[in-house]
């Protein structure tokens, strides 16, 4: 940490002072992946925690979504067992328990309360940890439980969902929805440590595998142009779920957030600019539009499609660019077309493009959206053409629907 204090010059007579508060500090946690992380013999869970003070016995509680609970009847067994075994280095506060998983808890105040009340109960502190296992949401969810209770306890992810162990996961943001807002109470805190652990993935659900794999193609897109032809030749394998294309897939597209988050200049957006948000100025709008019936990553998909299509029309992206991105996300198993993009209000406006406003009014500023400039680079714009938008709509319906 560095610092400093700076006196402002004055003129005239001193009857006031300012001074420049000015203190920078290092963020650094390990983003971990191994398997079996509650095995007794797996080291990773005890050398997280005795990271920074290998001398100390650390106290730690487990929190695990319902869904993972329900997937892995041994987890809690397996969390205690661990602690028992490694008692020298760790005192778990209470057994692990089980909290709900799923999009929804992100809106149910009443269930933040009670988790917020469970740590100060557990007498939980800032030197303790708090350790969320669980899917995007969850996490999230977890996160912000963690970060707003004593102005922050240390927190160590175990992402469970490929959504979640290749973008989110690895992130420094947590929050919950209110007032009908997505994630509009939050807090920017960077975990004390992620674990990823692939055997969580085992028991997904094909859809819910393959859904996380359109974070890979958009980071790919806006990063990594070798990237993309990788997921252009390993489509098949990606689509079937196949362990060593998976695993490959999920670790570098979590280096590519985390290069990102770390030296793209802006770790807490303090700006306006999000460019690992391509594609979800819409994919935000179309998941409350379907009430969450499309999985966060299908829809993602159906944005991407739908902006590299926009990127072509307006002179950015060369022709036949949004070809290969659609064929790709084809090739990956994606719907690309739903009903709701094409819903009005009463009013007769188009629901979808009240995204664009929602999009910029929650990080305030102007409008920036990141869209293709090639595959591999993106740029932000300060505005878009509604009607260029309809126009991407419905090419993206023809090439889907054939209609």
């Amino acid at each position: 940490m560095s610092a400093a204090i700076t006196p402002l010059p004055q003129r005239g007579e001193e009857r006031s002072a300012v001074y420049l508060q000015s203190f920078s500090v290092r963020y650094e946690y390990p983003v971990c992946f191994t398997e079996h992380l509650f095995a007794r013999d797996n080291p990773v869970f005890r050398d997280t925690l005795l990271r920074c003070e290998p001398g100390h016995r650390h106290r730690f509680v487990a929190f695990i979504d319902s869904n993972v609970a329900a997937s892995f009847p041994s987890l809690a067994h397996d969390i205690a067992g661990y602690a028992g075994l490694h008692g020298e280095a760790m005192e778990m506060l209470t057994h692990p328990e089980v909290a709900p998983g799923g999009e929804h808890v992100k809106n149910d105040p009443a269930l933040l309360t009670r988790l917020q009340r469970r740590l100060v109960e557990l007498g939980v502190d800032r030197h303790a940890f708090v350790v969320g296992i669980g899917g995007g949401a969850f996490l999230d969810l977890i996160g912000y439980v963690a970060s707003s209770t004593h102005r922050g306890i240390r927190h160590i992810r175990v992402p469970t969902t490929v959504l979640a162990q290749n973008d989110s996961g690895v992130g420094v943001k947590n929050g919950v929805n209110a007032f009908g807002v997505k994630n509009i109470l939050g807090s920017f805190a960077p975990p004390f440590a992620v674990l990823n652990d692939f055997d969580f993935l085992r028991t997904l659900q094909p859809r819910d595998k393959v859904a996380g794999v359109s974070e890979a193609v958009k980071v790919a897109l806006i990063r990594d142009r070798v990237f993309f032809e990788w997921l252009e030749a390993n489509a098949g394998a990606l689509r079937d779920c196949e362990r060593a294309a998976m695993s490959r897939m999920i670790r570098r597209c979590a280096e590519l957030h985390m290069r990102q988050i770390a030296h793209g200049g802006d770790p807490f957006e303090t700006g306006s600019a999000r460019p690992l948000d391509y594609g979800h100025w819409s994919a935000h709008k179309l998941e409350a539009l379907t009430a969450h019936e499309l999985r966060h990553g299908e829809a993602v998909a159906i944005g991407l499609a739908l902006d590299a299509r926009y990127s072509v029309q307006v002179g950015m992206l060369p022709a036949g660019g949004e070809d290969r991105i659609f064929t790709l996300l084809k090739r990956l198993g994606f719907h690309l077309w739903h009903p709701a993009l094409e819903s009005r209000d009463a009013d007769g406006q188009w629901q979808l493009l009240r995204g664009l406003r929602e999009f910029r009014e929650h990080l305030g500023g102007e409008l920036t959206i990141t869209l293709l400039r090639d595959i591999g680079v993106g740029e932000e714009v300060h505005q878009m053409d509604t009607n260029e938008i309809l126009r991407a709509l419905v090419w993206l319906r023809q090439r889907e629907l054939g209609v």
